[in-house]
């Protein structure tokens, strides 16, 4: 171990806008939690910091709708979702809120750092303005006709019928989400961040990343590819940090950019808390510092490439050591999602259910590497067959026989039979084992592995069959059952990075202090002869199939979750084959292909479709030219309802595919007759 070595582990910023659910803290709370534990029971210095992310349109949109203050809506949701985290026994050093003044401070100071350098990109904009609000609107408060598909509730930086991403002025008649009234079209000028001009030096450094996931660098390699673009750092908005600059009044830093920071004014807040106000700096201007980013995948790029080229752009702190993504976690076929309010809430769940079932049942189906399902079902299998049935288990029938047969004191530990040596050795191998797993982030077999010890110390009690023993050789039995004592004291350490309420039991039960609760005394012998047991306890409880069914019924009936009805009807997504022939896809060459009037994204295409002729239109002039679609086969939707973009007519829809911002429609390789149907 390195005793310079620190290690600063940080979980995702939640938005202080709804609940925390299960598939939150399966992404990113649970994990950074359980690697810090470990951490500090191998003694080192580790430093777990997370807050409540509390800027941008959708809280400043909420309070509008609520008729209330940006202030209650977020104390509403921070404080919530404090207590359930504390319930879950996720343990952070600070849990901190970007609407803090030291983060406001912090996040300006990093503002002014990077412009003060030169950095920064001015631009003069259009934006829509309200004259009834006297404001510019930013995209969320913006709505109006989607250019793609002709939706006419799209949001102004999403249709959520085709997916596009958009801006306000890309809609087609715009209106105020507010009050309803059409904005004027006025220029604005903001601030933009260059991160093109860190493409080079984060290829450098995450082609040096080693031990990092493969989604992760895969994710990082498509944005590089794809070449990375200036970025918008300021917004026209009441609710946020203020730019620090003369003449930029109600100007706010975009969310995107100062909530990150939101880690580093966390730090600070927590030293300051201690009495050590500058010991901040030990963790973010330490190269001895390995900086852990645990997130979900939705949040990679801006862990693994915006918020480094900010740092590198700052000049003055570390870079990530790594950032352990993870996938979704779905329920119902479906991905847990606080904004279709289809999930599992932590603070519903937390009352049902003991808080290290919850912790097990997750971690065992943690998405490390690809997307994973939560059940109920599966929640009471884990607690009955395994946590129950293997951990439990062992830890009552150790202590029962030790409370009847040896007055509830621990026995002495004769002479070690070679059995006993071959169980603590592997207690100690698989501490080693667990060190690797831990250290490359493999939880899910981490849980597994430390689940083999209690199965291993089963199987010690029972071959070497203490009621027979404690008949013919006391003295021997004495020793088994003071082993598997032991056992239970390298267990409760085993079990504590996953399992903490229960580790903390297993020592009221044995009755000993977390003094002992190191990595380094696994396997090894620390109890002492002839001390008194404490009050045994079942640990795990059976799930009876009556409360599972009631949870089940309630997921098939819509409420706790959104999604489809898991027997009576398909996971939402998924479609049968009759659902897909009612789609009409064909082949079909473009004849004729021309910019719409007033459209800065529109062609329209004429298209021979067999002997028939059509005529769509689609939001794609921003990456064809006209002349370069003309004679190409592409594939459309041949029986959509009609519809009419820019007051042009649109028969059918093209189909293409976008990546990190890139767009390319589907075409037919090959020489194939006009009509021909795709399937």
């Amino acid at each position: 171990m390195n005793k310079n070595r620190k290690y600063l582990v940080t979980a995702a910023l939640p938005y202080a806008n709804n609940f925390i659910h299960i598939g939150h803290i399966a992404g990113a709370y649970l994990p950074p939690d359980i690697f810090v534990r470990y951490k500090r029971l191998i003694g080192e210095d580790v430093i777990f910091i997370s807050g409540s992310d509390e800027h941008g349109t959708a809280i400043e949109m909420a309070s509008i709708t609520e008729k209330i203050s940006p202030r209650e809506i977020i104390d509403r949701y921070h404080f919530a979702n404090q207590k359930a985290f504390k319930d879950l026994g996720i343990n952070f050093d600070i849990y901190s809120r970007t609407s803090n003044k030291i983060h406001h401070e912090t996040a300006q100071e990093f503002f002014l750092n990077i412009f003060n350098k030169n950095i920064l990109i001015e631009k003069t904009e259009k934006q829509l303005f309200s004259e009834k609000e006297n404001r510019f609107l930013a995209d969320r408060f913006v709505t109006g006709t989607c250019p793609v598909c002709g939706y006419e509730e799209a949001r102004g930086d999403e249709c959520p019928n085709c997916g596009s991403n958009l801006s306000p002025l890309e809609l087609i008649n715009p209106r105020s989400k507010i009050t309803g009234d059409i904005p004027l079209v006025k220029e604005s000028t903001h601030f933009y961040f260059p991160l093109g001009d860190f493409q080079n030096d984060l290829s450098d450094w995450l082609n040096g990343k080693k031990g990092w996931k493969q989604n992760v660098i895969n994710y990082c390699k498509g944005w590089l590819k794809a070449g990375l673009r200036d970025r918008a750092i300021s917004r026209d908005l009441d609710w946020g940090v203020k730019i620090p600059l003369k003449g930029y009044d109600g100007k706010v830093i975009y969310v995107w950019f100062e909530a990150p920071i939101g880690y580093i004014s966390a730090t600070k807040e927590l030293f300051i808390e201690r009495n050590e106000p500058e010991k901040w700096k030990d963790y973010w201007q330490n190269k001895d510092t390995k900086l852990i980013h645990f997130i979900g995948k939705d949040n990679i790029v801006f862990h693994s490439i915006i918020f480094p080229a900010m740092l590198m752009a700052h000049g003055d702190y570390i870079l990530p050591d790594n950032v352990p993504a993870n996938e979704f976690m779905n329920i119902g076929g479906e991905k847990l999602s606080k904004s279709k309010g289809n999930g599992i809430l932590v603070k519903d769940i937390t009352e049902k259910f003991s808080p290290d079932v919850i912790r097990y049942t997750l971690s065992s189906n943690f998405p490390e590497t690809k997307d994973s399902e939560f059940t109920w079902k599966d929640l009471q299998v884990k607690n009955n067959s395994e946590l129950a049935g293997i951990l439990g288990n062992f830890v009552n029938r150790t202590v029962v026989f030790a409370k009847n047969k040896f007055d509830n004191k621990i026995p002495d530990l004769n002479k070690l039979s070679p059995a006993d040596e071959v169980i603590f050795n592997y207690f100690k191998s698989q501490s080693g084992k667990l060190d690797e797993l831990y250290d490359s982030f493999r939880f899910r077999e981490a849980l597994h592995n430390t689940m083999d010890c209690a199965r291993a110390a089963n199987k010690y009690f029972n071959d070497n069959e203490p009621w027979k023993s404690v008949k013919t050789d006391p003295e021997k039995c004495g020793s088994v059952i003071r082993v598997c004592l032991e056992l239970c004291h390298s267990i409760a350490i085993l079990i504590n990075p996953f399992l903490p309420f229960t580790s903390e039991k297993i020592l009221r039960i044995l009755n000993v202090t977390d003094k002992d609760l190191k990595w380094q005394n696994i396997g090894k012998t620390v109890l002492v002869t002839g001390n008194s047991l404490g009050e045994n306890m079942i640990l795990f409880p059976q799930i009876e199939d009556s409360e599972i069914q009631k949870l089940e019924q309630q997921l098939e009936d819509g409420e706790s979750v959104k999604s489809a009805p898991t027997h009576k009807a398909l996971p939402q997504g998924i479609i049968t084959v009759e659902d897909f022939k009612k789609v009409s896809l064909k082949v079909a060459r473009v004849i004729e292909c021309v910019p719409v009037p007033k459209s800065k994204k529109l062609l329209k295409l004429k298209l021979k479709i067999g002997d028939s002729e059509k005529q769509i239109v689609s939001g794609i002039s921003e990456y064809y030219k006209p002349d370069e679609l003309i004679g190409k086969l592409i594939v459309v939707v041949n029986n959509l309802v009609p519809s009419k973009l820019m007051g042009v007519d649109s028969d059918g829809m093209l189909l293409a595919a976008k990546l990190n911002g890139e767009l390319r429609i589907v075409t037919i390789d090959g020489d194939i007759e006009t009509g021909a149907d795709v399937n």
